[in-house]
């Protein structure tokens, strides 16, 4: 089969690998889309650690089951199937109450085991679930991202959320914006460096938007909050700068959440966070609760996963994957279909 492989830091290649038979519990996939994640392009940029190459990456797919391990009885060969990004052991003490996402033992796909850079890719059959039959496959692998906005809104449910700041307009940023306007009917403002972004951003229903190199989106929220603040403010990016810039732009009592991974080492005022009670909170992954409420979502039509996402063959992966790497224009997210 092809596969997008990463063989080595700063290398990335089209190659032929051998199809591996699943295991009992797994089934063959036959990958019909798979979405670039932000992860992925820092891991590429930054030589991460966390993905040692050689690796083929990719853990935002869809696809048709090709092969059913000898175990697997609740899917059938053909069936349209949306994966789960990590495989949870389903047995230590953070599975059994029901965090499967935070799992001690999770496997994530494309770093801990093969992934869906690729025409096939064997999943476990507990990490599926059905794909909706009018979802177009670039929508559909898409799920998980989405999922990941739909868990920011189920963690600060205990909060007002009438105005919302999301720094960074990136997938991640774009689908959460969507998901809070749709679960919350918040007023999302969004915050980014780039016109483009913005513009996408702006057109998926943005309150309002912050060209971050001409004003501080801290001051904007306070402006048009009446020196108040944001109920929440999402990073979306995770540099040390925009982490506290959330702070910043928060209400006292409101919650921030990082789900940004660009930077690690932070300083900040930790009296911004103490005195006026402001919740830090911290999120990855998402359930896979979260993955179908997703998938409903996009297929009823209330969150767009199709006008500003780039299709892109897998004969084209080294150019899609590094022109989202770049990041210019309206190179915003790419989708690999095989």
């Amino acid at each position: 089969m092809r596969v997008l492989n990463y063989p080595a830091f700063d290398q990335l290649e089209l190659r032929d690998l051998a199809v591996t038979p699943p295991q009992p519990d797994e089934v063959r996939v036959r990958v019909a889309a798979c979405g670039i994640c932000g992860s992925e392009l820092e891991t590429f940029k930054h030589r991460s650690p966390r993905r040692p190459p050689p690796l083929v990456m990719g853990h935002e797919f869809c696809g048709t089951i090709a092969e059913t391990g000898a175990e697997v009885r609740d899917w059938k060969k053909g069936a349209r199937v949306v994966s789960n990004s990590l495989v949870p052991c389903g047995r230590c003490v953070r599975c059994e109450r029901g965090d499967t996402h935070l799992c001690a033992d999770r496997q994530i796909f494309g770093m801990h085991r093969p992934g869906a850079f690729a025409e096939f890719v064997n999943v476990p059959a507990r990490c599926l679930i059905p794909w909706p039959e009018k979802l177009p496959a670039e929508a559909a692998a898409l799920a998980e991202p989405l999922a990941n906005g739909i868990h920011v809104v189920n963690l600060t449910r205990h909060l007002p959320a009438a105005n919302v700041l999301v720094i960074g307009a990136g997938p991640i940023g774009l689908f959460t914006q969507q998901a809070l306007q749709v679960l919350r009917g918040s007023r999302v403002y969004v915050a980014d460096l780039s016109p483009e972004r913005l513009a996408a951003a702006r057109k998926l229903g943005a309150a309002g938007i912050i060209n971050s190199r001409e004003q501080d989106p801290a001051q904007a929220m306070l402006a048009v909050t009446g020196g108040e603040g944001a109920d929440i403010v999402v990073d979306a990016v995770g540099a040390s700068v925009t982490k506290k810039t959330s702070l910043d732009a928060l209400r006292p009592g409101g919650a921030t959440v990082w789900i940004g991974l660009h930077e690690n080492a932070l300083t900040f005022d930790s009296y911004n966070v103490t005195l006026p009670e402001k919740q830090v909170l911290g999120t990855y992954a998402a359930k896979l609760e979260e993955l179908r409420h997703a998938l409903d979502l996009m297929a009823s039509g209330q969150v767009d996963a199709l006008t500003w996402v780039q299709r892109f063959p897998l004969a084209d992966g080294v150019t899609a994957f590094r022109r989202m790497l770049a990041a210019q224009g309206n190179d915003i997210k790419a989708v690999i279909c095989p």
